[in-house]
């Protein structure tokens, strides 16, 4: 059984972060979250893994490499264009071969793996296996229709008028059938050639398409606010662990993870939260639920429930929460303009001031 990471889009709802980083490596408790599907996909047993890559390839694969790191070999397949995840699938073709697979898209996090999952499919081996999930919003998702034993019988992209609230989690696993799916499907009004729509076609000709609904925790990082929520979920998981250096003015509170080479000085530190290699904070607060990358200096200032990447310098700013602080990115107060008061006053006026 092989694996097909999709680590092409744009990431436009991420942006301004996007415009000089892939969606993907956007970190995690300071891990990028392709790394986290990586690990998922190792731990199921599969070692071959196609990556496919569009305009950020480059920094893809430089983070990933060879993908020895993980315990997996990948290869990567260039998409000049994102025309959709069926659209992925074909020209994927040559890698895949006559090999099942698991599809993962990148930006997706799950936790406790797919290993479950790919097993019972490599028992079963339906032509086609999905993950739905309830949510509170499904037309912002493809979203499923099942009958009363439990059985798909539809699905539809972003929906107006959803039939369900049960989404579809971006791991899809694939026997050979779903090649014909692919090939034999037009593009949406999106101009994209749609997953779903290759999986509808197999519904039709009354292929096996099963459905496995997660209860567990999944999302779609596509945008700040869920980033930040994954962000939170991990650090619950941290282990306390202090590497780096804490004077004694300072104090760490709850699970706090400080690397080697960080320094904590004159600070305060409420767990859980994770400080990179070589971060200087001194003179801070930095609350639960925040992730600091490596190489940032936070000095005289206070944060909490959020993510700052690598190189980011936060000087006496008073106080920052819910944020994503992109890469070498410097947050200082803004000058303070000298208070007047402006007064057109007629005669015989009486007027009270607050100094």
């Amino acid at each position: 059984m092989k694996a097909l990471v999709l680590s092409g889009g744009a990431g436009t709802r991420l942006r301004p972060i996007t415009h000089t980083s892939a969606k993907q490596l956007v970190p995690v408790a300071n891990k990028p979250v392709l790394f986290y599907g990586l690990e998922a996909i190792a731990e199921a047993g599969i070692t071959e893994v196609g990556v496919v890559v569009g305009e950020t390839a480059a920094e893809i694969e430089e983070a990933v490499g060879d993908g020895s790191r993980f315990g997996v070999k990948v290869t990567y397949i260039p998409q000049e264009r994102p025309l959709g995840l069926a659209h992925a699938v074909i020209i994927s073709r040559e890698f895949l071969g006559e090999d099942d697979f698991v599809m993962y898209l990148g930006d997706n996090f799950i936790v406790g793996g797919i290993s479950g999952l790919v097993d019972e499919f490599r028992t079963e081996r339906p032509d086609a296996q999905i993950l739905l999930t309830k949510v509170a919003d499904p037309t912002s998702f493809g979203v499923a229709e099942l009958d009363t034993a439990g059985r798909v019988v539809a699905l539809e992209e972003k929906p107006e008028r959803p039939k369900s609230d049960l989404a579809l989690v971006g791991v899809y696993l694939f026997t050979p059938a779903v090649h014909e799916a692919v090939r034999a499907i037009e593009p949406s009004r999106r101009g994209e050639l749609e997953i779903t729509h290759a999986i509808q076609w197999l519904i039709d000709r009354r292929r096996d398409v099963r459905s496995t609904t997660i209860a567990g925790y999944w999302k779609d990082t596509g945008n700040v606010t869920d980033m930040l929520e994954v962000n939170r979920s991990v650090l619950e998981t941290v282990d306390c662990r202090i590497d780096g250096s804490v004077d004694e003015s300072s104090e760490i509170i709850g699970r706090v993870c400080v690397e080697a080479g960080a320094r904590i000085v004159n600070s305060r530190i409420v767990g859980p939260a994770v400080i990179g290699h070589s971060t200087l904070i001194s003179g801070s607060y930095v609350g639960p639920f925040t992730s600091v990358a490596d190489g940032c200096r936070i000095e005289d200032s206070e944060i909490e429930y959020s993510i700052v990447l690598r190189g980011a310098s936060i000087t006496g700013v008073r106080r920052i929460e819910a944020s994503l602080i992109g890469r070498d990115v410097e947050v200082t107060p803004a000058p303070r303009n000298p208070s007047s008061h402006r007064l057109v006053l007629g005669d015989h006026s009486k007027v009270q001031i607050s100094s």
